[in-house]
């Protein structure tokens, strides 16, 4: 299912478990915060909820699995889905992360 999710990788935790991440660059510090804000609120409604870190003041780092199931499940990548169309390129630095 990791092609249908453009942008995403699959990434292993120190236990093996597998997870999908996203990595975005914001314009500022305010902007990376109102992205977290952002994806927290489809978060909410579909009551999954992923790994937020936000780092050099800019960078956003999302982690997506089922802690429940120590993995990956189809519900990840229907969330990674979900969060690319959040509107938010008026957050994100022109640059790539």
């Amino acid at each position: 299912m990791l092609p249908q999710v453009e942008g995403w990788s699959m990434t292993e935790d120190s236990e093996q478990r597998l997870r999908l991440e996203r990595n975005y660059r914001a314009k500022n510090f305010v902007k990376a915060l109102q992205l977290c804000e952002r994806f927290g609120e489809v978060a909410e409604a579909e009551q999954h909820h992923p790994d937020l870190h936000l780092t050099n003041w800019n960078r956003l780092r999302v982690e997506l699995w089922t802690h429940a199931r120590g993995g990956l499940t189809e519900n990840d990548f229907i969330m990674a889905a979900k969060l690319d169309a959040v509107p938010k390129e008026d957050l994100l630095s022109k640059k790539k992360p």
